[in-house]
């Protein structure tokens, strides 16, 4: 649920995944029911994803793979994740992926749906598709273009390259390489790092999380549009008035 404090709430998702694919699709409904939830939760600012024991994601049992054989079992997952991870980016949140350990495969893909992505010194992400005869297919591709351009998302997909923290912050795939590579400082390091984007009015914040996303996604009139409506929700409500209400400068 929730967190009571509403500058932050913490999931853990994606250190379930190596055990639930095993039973066909249960990680899947749970990320689908954690999106469902937080959709709901009007007063939220920002949510930070991380893996339980240092580990985002490990990547997915083979045998399980296996089962999923036919060309339409593999289009079936790809519209339900697909779904559910657009359905998670659009989200009136700031979110952050916390990668500690190895983000592998469809655990890479869940760090590019997030707004912005940290790693712990040791970590490291890794599209394994082309090793396994597929390609990222949960919008991974097309989010990976947007983050890093094509031709380094190209390399990096083709190449089924092991980006440390390092290169991962050379090539402008992640904001940050955290201090500490132990699970709970790294923790509160990114904590503290989110907090410099969510002060502010929880009605603020999501109205510019909105707009962001309308601008990246809709033609050029429906965003604008979208930025009126928006506009709309927050001029003359508490927190402009008591902005107004300081005459405080901006420029200092």
């Amino acid at each position: 649920m929730p967190s009571q404090n509403s500058e932050r709430f913490l999931c853990t998702i994606a250190d379930q995944w190596k055990h639930n694919v095993r039973n066909k699709g249960v990680m899947m409904l749970q990320l689908l029911e954690k999106v469902i939830e937080l959709e709901n939760w009007t007063e939220g600012k920002g949510l930070i994803v991380r893996g339980a024991k240092n580990t985002f994601s490990s990547g997915s049992d083979l045998n399980a793979v296996k089962s999923l054989g036919t060309p339409e079992d593999g289009m079936a997952v790809c519209m339900f994740m697909q779904n559910t991870l657009t359905r998670f980016m659009r989200l009136p949140l700031i979110s952050v992926a916390l990668v500690q350990g190895w983000a592998l495969g469809g655990g890479a893909e869940f760090t590019t749906a997030c707004d912005f992505r940290l790693m712990t010194p040791e970590s490291k992400i890794r599209f394994v598709h082309k090793e396994m005869g597929i390609i990222p297919s949960w919008g991974g591709t097309t989010r990976l273009v947007e983050i890093i351009g094509s031709r380094q998302a190209l390399k990096v997909l083709s190449g089924a390259l092991k980006l440390d923290s390092k290169y991962a912050l050379h090539i402008g795939m992640v904001e940050e390489v955290l201090q500490s590579s132990d699970e709970t400082k790294s923790l509160e390091e990114a904590q503290e790092w989110l907090k410099q984007f969510i002060q502010g009015p929880p009605e603020v914040i999501r109205a510019l999380k909105k707009s962001v996303c309308s601008g990246r996604e809709l033609y050029l009139e429906e965003a604008l549009q979208n930025e009126r409506d928006l506009l709309g929700t927050v001029w003359g409500g508490p927190a402009n008035l008591e902005a107004i209400a300081k005459k405080g400068k901006f420029n200092k």
